[in-house]
């Protein structure tokens, strides 16, 4: 197993520093709003990476925090009339709310910032004391000269740092780059008792003094987006390797950015889009399979499209051709276990070669850096391998059943490590076509009355007339397809 080590820029064997045992930290969100479509990518890559651990039996302890102080808190608690943990416990809540909606597991440890101050108070203190950090009129801050391996992790040279920052005048600092680890309490703020006065802590030092009391001075994995990899992570190596005076991470995992028509997503841009948003019109699990179709170290980009009448009516067309992908996948799923659960005996085995190979060559995939896009390319590999051996006319039932079996024994294992393709198949189907038809403004009561129509013309040997019914559905949208004992409908493409 090999992942890619920012800190080394490289691929490195994955040896945890105790056998079988992974301690994995993940950057959480600071809860004064709704979670974004960057927090969906970040989460969703790291549930996928924290499942296959755990599916190579890796006992894991994942730890994912909440800063729930911070100037964003107190601005949104001051514009609402509210308190800083009324603010915080709403969004806490709205954030699991949206996880559990992605499928995306509890992290085994879930600390908020402000239930460890004494923790962090503790940290800073040692780090004053080694004189890596010191007190400003009641502020104090890390001093970035006096830690020489700054840089390391984003592979900046303190030297070049100084040269492209803006010098400020400041009584407070030694250095502009040096970085707060308390500050001075200020009216109408939260702050708590410390040795040099009334404050809070600042945001840098949550994270080293929450992951190193969970999961020791050093530890396997720290996930996060790039984004964070300069300043937020480089202050946390400097801070924690500088207090423990070890190692403070084995492997670093950064995922890519998220951008929306190639370009940065942001409110300045009017293209920022909350998770609620996205849920209001598309399946979960769509939002799920488009972010693990893409692996978590690529930048992945949401195409849409504006309504040329309404700037604000905007089609996600990346997930409408994402929502195509999956019912596509959901419909073999349906014929397939209208076969495997035919009461026939097993047969012979049609492809002996696939015995245990499904799982292997998706172990294969996921080894290499946790790459879910070459996985789901090798899902769909052997669905292709399932349509064809459900087309075939003259391959005995029983012989069908029991490669079909064989098959999906492995491939439920995946759809599980991925926390994909789970549902019922026809109730997911049923789902989707009916929100469809919906947007096209027909229901599904009109769509089944105009079948019985077409059935009872059918019956009558009124050929014609059942020609035009199906002709008029599908030129509002609707595709029937027939089988001995029943008629399927679905919606067309929605972007035709």
């Amino acid at each position: 197993m090999r992942v890619y080590n920012t800190l080394s820029g490289k691929k490195e064997d994955f040896i945890t520093i105790e056998p079988n045992k992974v301690g994995m930290y993940v950057c959480g969100v600071t809860v004064y709003d709704y979670c974004h479509v960057g927090h969906a990518r970040a989460y969703v890559a790291f549930d996928a990476i924290y499942r296959y651990l755990k599916y190579k039996n890796y006992d894991v302890t994942y730890v994912r925090n909440f800063t729930d102080v911070d100037d964003k808190i107190i601005k949104r608690a001051n514009e609402s009339d509210s308190s800083s943990k009324e603010v915080s416990e709403t969004f806490i809540n709205a954030f699991h709310e949206d996880m559990e909606k992605l499928s995306i597991a509890s992290a085994t440890i879930e600390p908020k910032a402000t239930e460890h101050i004494s923790d962090m108070i503790e940290m800073i203190s040692e780090l004053i004391s080694k004189n890596l950090a010191y007190e400003s009129d009641g502020d104090v801050y890390f001093s970035v000269s006096e830690f020489p391996e700054y840089g390391k992790l984003s592979n900046r040279k303190l030297d070049e740092l100084m040269s492209g920052v803006r010098i400020e005048i400041s009584e407070q600092k030694k250095n502009p780059l040096d970085f707060a680890l308390w500050k001075k309490a200020k009216p109408n703020e939260p702050m708590w008792d410390s040795p040099w006065g009334k404050g809070r802590p600042g945001w840098h030092i949550e994270c080293s003094a929450m992951s190193t009391k969970y999961l020791g001075a050093t530890f396997d994995i720290h996930g996060g987006g790039k984004d964070l990899v300069f300043p937020h992570h480089e202050n946390e190596v400097a801070q924690s390797e500088g207090a423990t005076g070890q190692e403070y991470v084995k492997y670093w995992l950064h995922n890519g950015f998220v951008n929306i028509d190639g370009a940065k997503m942001s409110k300045s841009l009017g293209n920022f889009f909350t998770i609620r948003h996205l849920l209001e019109k598309y399946d979960p699990e769509v939002i799920r399979f488009f972010i693990l179709s893409n692996h978590y170290r690529s930048p992945i980009n949401f195409t849409i499209k504006k309504d040329d009448e309404n700037d604000s009516e905007i089609t996600f067309v990346s997930l409408d051709e994402t929502e195509d992908r999956l019912c596509s996948i959901y419909e073999t799923l349906s014929n397939m276990f209208e076969i495997i659960d035919n009461p026939i005996d097993d047969g012979e085995l049609l492809h002996p070669e696939y015995k245990d190979s499904i799982l292997a060559q998706f172990e294969a995939d996921m080894d290499d850096d946790f790459n879910t896009a070459a996985a789901i390319g090798t899902l769909s590999k052997y669905l292709r391998v399932i349509n064809e051996l459900i087309d075939r006319p003259k391959t005995k039932l029983k012989d069908k059943k029991r490669t079909l079996k064989e098959i999906y024994s492995q491939l439920k294992d995946i759809f599980s490590t991925l926390a994909l393709f789970e549902s019922n198949p026809s109730q997911f189907l049923s789902k989707i076509n009916e929100k469809r038809a919906n947007e096209l403004g027909l229901t599904k009561e009109y769509i089944l009355s105009k079948i019985e129509e077409r059935n009872s013309a059918k019956k009558n040997k009124n050929y014609e007339e059942a020609d035009k019914i199906r002709e008029e559905l599908l030129s509002q949208g609707v595709s029937l397809k027939d089988y001995p004992d029943r008629v399927k409908w679905s919606i067309i493409k929605k972007t035709l």
